[in-house]
């Protein structure tokens, strides 16, 4: 199937998934993860429809987004999605639109004094471990609702970056185990929709995204509440390593 058969049959998922649980499949993002994937094949989902995209490696970014955004009419969305080192925080603040991956309050101030430097604002979500897995990028949010020291702690993170100046905290992401049990998935999500609402009436601010679910799983992600998918295999076939 070309990559534009793929984008219409993950479009159609998504639509499908909304409809279980009553939601409107335009307040869906679909990201479409082009991680070790040429330029061409970018500029082939762009063809057909695709605005937003996603990258985790900063070296190849900076090759790629530059290539692409210099060979289209229209700009896209390009999202950062994969695990940040501070000392190149300074490359990344400005080929993307979107940072999913905060996962450190030194991140976050670094990143916040770049965007004041350059008098942006950027778009950042709190990247949130629910899972519990030590292989996993993120604040400790593993067990938040009867762990009261890992609630603070994550509070006093996250009230911390939320006050920091020049960044957008839209929301929060997180990675669920890669395993094909529903029953273990979706309590993931679920979490993660329930630590947002919280946070929300915590610090009386507005965190529209949710960005969790992948190829696997982003039916039951999507189901769960989330906004942003992030979606790689199922638009752009295997990766090649």
């Amino acid at each position: 199937m070309s990559i534009a058969d793929n984008l219409k049959h993950v479009n159609e998922t998504i639509v499908s998934a909304c409809a279980k649980v009553n939601r409107n499949p335009d307040d869906i993002t679909l990201v479409a993860v082009s991680k070790k994937k040429p330029v061409a094949d970018i500029l082939e989902a762009i063809e057909a429809g695709q605005q937003h995209f996603g990258e985790n490696r900063v070296e190849e970014s900076t090759v790629k987004i530059p290539q692409v955004n210099a060979q289209i009419d229209l700009p896209v969305t390009w999202h950062m999605i994969g695990h940040i080192q501070s000392r190149k925080a300074k490359i990344i603040a400005p080929l993307f639109d979107v940072i999913h991956s905060i996962d450190s309050v030194k991140l976050a101030k670094k990143l916040s004094s770049l965007a004041e430097q350059n008098e942006k604002v950027i778009d950042v979500l709190v990247e949130c471990n629910v899972s519990g897995e030590d292989a996993k990028h993120g604040f400790n949010g593993y067990n938040w609702v009867r762990n009261q020291a890992v609630k603070d702690h994550l509070w006093q993170d996250i009230e911390t970056i939320i006050n920091l100046p020049n960044l957008r905290v839209c929301g929060l992401m997180t990675m669920a185990p890669f395993v094909d049990d529903i029953g273990v998935i979706r309590p993931i999500f679920a979490d993660l929709f329930a630590l947002r609402e919280e946070l929300q009436t915590s610090f009386k601010v507005t965190m529209p995204e949710l960005s969790m679910g992948m190829t696997n799983d982003y039916a039951i992600a999507i189901e769960e509440g989330a906004t942003m998918i992030r979606v790689g295999r199922a638009i752009f076939g295997e990766r090649q390593y």
